[in-house]
């Protein structure tokens, strides 16, 4: 796939004596016209590299362009969608495809190679060349985790949010349905692990970016979402990290942690029942800034309590922090290093349905695997019943572009 930058600003200069006759698009009459006279909600082309001539353009998906076919030099792409110029006719991807970013305000143009055979408009690159999220699969487990299965059947789904802020919802088929239209951008954490709410469907918690405040989203049981709730007035933009965690303090809720970013402090706060938290407890005196990654991993030990783990971000290890009742217990390596090079790690419960907890992960740049490498690699890591994990397994290349996983 080719990423065209848009690498011209366009100046009333390139209209002079080039004013439009009527801007018809293909299958009209001719026009002669200029770049500046692109309309707005439309991407243009023309037949000349210095964008003047007769111009086509459109405003909806073009499987084939007739007269027009290999013919763009220079582009226009005057909306707030991405539009993908394939080589070949019906977007299909033998050939190369060109990105071209969203231009609301029309002032930039640029060079296409002449090679254009189809067109389409989507909300985010990646959808040029893949779907707009990726596949996911995990296998029916014995039991009922408790957490990682928003739909209750007892496989490990996931929620993806891509880069327009639409939210995703993954149930573990390799399928996908659209649960958030949009929004879900204005949000700087996610995070859920069980039934907050106390109606027996797991939940998800979202801090706002721009005010601190705390919302709790019901679970559907559908894998969508309920009209949402207040549940943290302010402040919580003073948290560093925010993780669902599971039962902590022994009462049979669903309870949160969360690192104080001035003090490294580790704060419980325990779940009501009712979809509100408790006044917090201290769980961790200080030095958890020291941690990048928390994560609310279920009973990875065996012992029937909720565990954490953690990637230390100055040497790369991961840590098990065994639960106990209201607090936690010495921690034990189980990851020896390496673990930055990992974009996300989730705890979704019985991936692989052998009743042990895995954990999941997706991966920057500066990952080498067998079979994937770099960003966008997914990789699930068995747990083993005692706290252990055996290597990572690469699962999925196609988790990149996106701009969250939960």
């Amino acid at each position: 796939m080719r990423v065209s930058p848009l690498r011209r600003l366009a100046t009333l200069a390139t209209t002079l004596g080039l004013a439009s006759l009527g801007l018809l698009g293909a299958g009209g009459a001719p026009a002669q016209a200029a770049t500046g006279d692109c309309p707005s909600g439309y991407f243009c082309a023309w037949k000349t590299e210095n964008g003047t001539g007769t111009m086509f353009k459109t405003n909806t998906d073009k499987a084939t362009l007739g007269a027009w076919d290999n013919t763009f030099k220079s582009v226009v792409n005057h909306t707030s969608k991405y539009v993908c110029l394939y080589d070949d006719p019906g977007y299909g991807q033998a050939g190369s495809v060109d990105v071209w970013a969203p231009d609301p305000a029309g002032t930039e143009w640029g060079h296409a190679f002449g090679a254009t055979s189809s067109v389409k408009f989507v909300s985010t690159e990646r959808e040029c060349s893949l779907g707009p999220y990726p596949q996911w699969y995990s296998s029916p487990a014995p039991k009922a985790a408790g957490f990682g299965d928003l739909d209750g059947d007892r496989r490990a789904d996931v929620l993806v949010r891509d880069k327009a802020g639409r939210l995703w919802f993954l149930p573990g088929d390799q399928s996908g349905k659209l649960v958030g239209t949009g929004g879900w951008n204005a949000f700087n954490a996610l995070v859920r692990h069980g039934d907050f709410s106390g109606d027996g469907r797991e939940d998800v918690i979202a801090r706002e970016k721009s005010t601190g405040k705390l919302w709790l989203y019901p679970g559907t049981g559908t894998g969508a979402l309920g009209a949402r709730k207040l549940v943290g007035t302010g402040g919580w933009n003073a948290m560093s990290r925010i993780a669902g965690v599971g039962d902590l303090s022994g009462d049979g809720r669903a309870d949160l942690l969360a690192v104080e970013k001035s003090t490294g402090k580790l704060w419980l706060y325990p779940g009501t029942g009712t979809g509100a938290l408790g006044a917090r407890k201290l769980a961790g005196t200080g030095g958890w800034n020291a941690m990048n990654a928390l994560v609310g991993a279920g009973d990875m030990n065996g012992d029937g309590r909720a565990d954490l783990v953690g990637r230390e971000a100055s040497t790369g290890k991961l840590w098990l922090y065994p639960g106990k009742t209201g607090s936690l217990g010495s921690r034990k390596l189980i990851g020896a290093g390496g673990w930055n090079v990992m974009d996300t790690i989730l705890g979704l419960g019985y991936v692989n349905g052998d009743a042990h907890v895995d954990l999941v992960t997706t991966t920057t740049s500066g990952f080498v695997g067998d079979g994937c490498r770099g960003a966008g690699c997914q990789l699930v890591y068995d747990g083993r019943g005692d706290g252990a994990l055996n290597a990572g397994a690469v699962t999925g290349d196609d988790w990149w572009k996106l701009n969250g996983v939960f």
